[in-house]
């Protein structure tokens, strides 16, 4: 793309104005239309900022926008995956270097900016595919990559729809709330590990990029930024992931507690015998006759993980203890 091109395109997150017309520190600097001032000074919301309903903030800071699309690593022969473009400043950026870029956007407004956006640009637009609809109810289709500022609100649908996905991408860099992300790159003995660490982490591998103030989108959302990479562990482990996340449920349900105790609320051992029963039933299987509450309690004590607590079991170790269950036919899903 000649560099005249791609500077425009990097310059339109910033739209120039006069002194008299300068909006003060804060205020829209978008390439779509900027609020306009009335005579009296004051400013008019741009509807299309509008965001709230999809949890969605625009990233106006190019900077940004560039290192994150940078950090993508982006060859030519790529297809994109974006989520949630908004008016497209990462967009631009990636059409500039992937083979094909297609987009899933809710808001039937984003996506006209967007098309407008490319407008006069044959290149771009002969790359782009723009999806309008829900991500989450969305046949995704074949992408080597993805690249979003994640839509607050479908943040952890949006991992494991990604996670998946078959065939597996190469990486994502992705944006979410500062707090989601640290969840995501939590280790075990953290205070912020979880069953969202531990289930992403069973999948794939993630590492901070970079930390985005909130003054870097429109409109500014209350709480911070950053970017990780999510690259998928190839080949994917053997296991199912509803059978995973069972078990997770369980464990986290109360983190700090002992794993023994994990299994003694309300409603647990009833759910894995009928889950027994079940499997016996449908593999033509002897029951045990050993009381089923003293079979769990003789599974977990000689796993070893009996008197550990689940804020300090790493993917290893819960891995581990699942296949002690499945090895009695116990399974969690």
């Amino acid at each position: 793309m000649p560099r005249a091109v791609s500077d425009k395109l990097a310059r339109a997150e910033y739209q120039p104005v006069s002194a008299a017309k300068r909006p003060s520190k804060g205020s829209s600097s978008s390439g779509v239309a900027s609020a306009s001032s009335s005579s009296s000074g004051a400013t008019t919301k741009n509807p299309i900022f509008n965001t709230d309903r999809f949890g969605q903030h625009i990233l106006k800071n190019p900077l940004v926008a560039q290192s994150i699309v940078d950090k993508a690593a982006i060859k030519s022969t790529d297809v994109v995956l974006e989520v949630g473009p908004g008016t497209g400043n990462l967009t631009v950026r990636i059409l500039e270097k992937a083979k094909k870029c297609t987009v899933i956007e809710m808001d039937p407004r984003m996506a006209a900016e967007l098309t407008k956006r490319v407008q006069g640009q044959a290149d771009m637009k002969r790359k782009l595919d723009i999806v309008i609809g829900d991500f989450c109810k969305t046949t995704l289709p074949y992408f080597d990559l993805v690249i979003s500022n994640t839509p607050y609100q479908i943040s952890s649908p949006l991992v494991f729809k990604l996670l998946s996905h078959r065939p597996q991408f190469r990486c994502a860099i992705l944006m979410f709330q500062r707090e989601f992300a640290l969840r995501l790159l939590a280790r075990p003995g953290s205070e912020l590990w979880c069953r969202l660490s531990a289930n992403v982490q069973l999948y794939a591998k993630v590492d901070l990029q970079m930390h985005v103030s909130k003054g870097s989108f429109r409109p500014p959302p209350q709480v911070d930024s950053s970017v990780v990479r999510i690259v998928p562990i190839q080949p994917p482990p053997p296991i199912r992931f509803d059978e995973y996340d069972g078990l997770t449920r369980v464990l986290f349900s109360r983190r700090h507690k002992t794993v023994r105790a994990s299994f003694e609320a309300k409603g647990v051992k009833a759910m894995l015998e009928q889950n027994y029963k079940t499997l016996c039933a449908e593999r033509s299987l002897a029951l045990d006759p050993q009381p089923f509450a003293a079979r769990l309690d003789a599974i977990l004590a000689t796993s070893g993980y009996s008197d550990k607590r689940a804020a300090q079991m790493d993917v290893d170790d819960i891995l581990r203890l699942l296949f002690a269950f499945h090895k009695e036919n116990i399974h969690f899903a």
